[in-house]
């Protein structure tokens, strides 16, 4: 009840001063640090046997999310307050090899935004390196992009955070491997966020009523289309504001996170966080820890996709 009661205050709160404004940037600080390490959680929700491997990989060539530095250090806490995982990351395009990607049970992809142009970070990244034709570097990002496809089909576990959706935003390939593609999205808010089913292992965190946050509410496009995953978060369209003209969606719900099977692997997708501000809720931070899990194979959940 309490628990409650507090969501409410935040979200009145939220009202009144995140609507007009992007919330502030925090400075990542050896203190911001000690705090999120006091609200992980002390060990994970279900039982392990071995410590895995995790990749947080970070490049970007689009646009630059002041939370990815953050977001890394959140992973890093949760491996090691809980002992899990051993957590490393990188911006190294070489990351994307075969050899190295099967170095990891787990490869999180972190605000991994491409530039407009053709949405597709690894062409972007090759061109900017400038040693291949435009000839040498497509073939290049498709053979990139079959490793990370494969990686998954044979057992990886693959978790994407927010503007990670953006990496390959035009292939329909990575599209289903994912879930969905971004589309857009209207300005920061306070979101509603809500359970799909409070009873699902991966949701437990939460309050059954959700919580409230504030970030940009994604859109997708693509395979989303087909919904062939098991969603575990959403909000309710008509909450949002300042959707796009001509594109007003009054009734319904979009997903914010969700899960599917790949092959032998895991995929997690979620929309929190634009801000590191959502960090500082501890119940999120399970959250993700428990998503880990699941995408490593400590816990068999109900993966049953709603659009077949």
């Amino acid at each position: 009840m309490k628990k409650n009661i507090f969501y409410a205050i935040v979200f009145i709160f939220s009202i009144g001063t995140a609507f007009s404004q992007s919330m502030p940037e925090v400075e990542l600080t050896e203190e911001w640090k000690d705090k999120i390490y006091e609200l992980a959680p002390d060990k994970t929700t279900f039982p392990f046997k071995t410590k895995k491997k995790v990749l947080v990989f970070s490049l970007h060539t689009g646009f630059w999310h002041w939370v990815n530095p953050h977001t890394e250090a959140m992973f890093k806490i949760l491996g090691e307050k809980s002992g899990a995982f051993e957590v490393v990351g990188s911006t190294d395009l070489a990351m994307m090899e075969k050899n190295k990607l099967k170095e990891f049970d787990l490869v999180i992809f972190n605000n991994t935004n491409s530039k407009p142009t053709y949405r597709n970070l690894f062409v972007d990244k090759l061109t900017e390196e400038g040693n291949m034709d435009s000839v040498a570097v497509w073939k290049k990002a498709a053979d990139l992009e079959k490793n990370v496809i494969n990686y998954v089909k044979k057992g990886g576990g693959f978790f994407v955070i927010h503007g990670g959706n953006t990496t390959l935003n035009n292939s329909m390939e990575f599209s289903r491997l994912l879930g969905g593609s971004f589309d857009y999205h209207p300005k920061q808010q306070p979101i509603h966020v809500r359970l799909v089913d409070p009873q699902h292992p991966l949701v437990q965190a939460f309050p059954a009523d959700g919580f409230v946050h504030t970030n940009e509410p994604y859109f997708y496009k693509n395979a989303y289309a087909e919904l062939d995953f098991k969603p575990l978060l959403y909000f309710n369209n008509a909450e949002i504001e300042a959707q796009r003209k001509g594109q007003e969606l009054v009734d319904g719900v979009t997903y914010v996170a969700w899960i599917r099977k790949e092959g032998k692997g895991r995929v997690l997708y979620s929309s929190p966080s634009h801000n590191a501000q959502s960090f500082e809720n501890p119940d999120l931070l399970q959250f993700f820890l428990d998503g880990m899990q699941y995408l490593v194979g400590d816990i068999e959940v109900d993966e049953t996709p709603i659009g077949k």
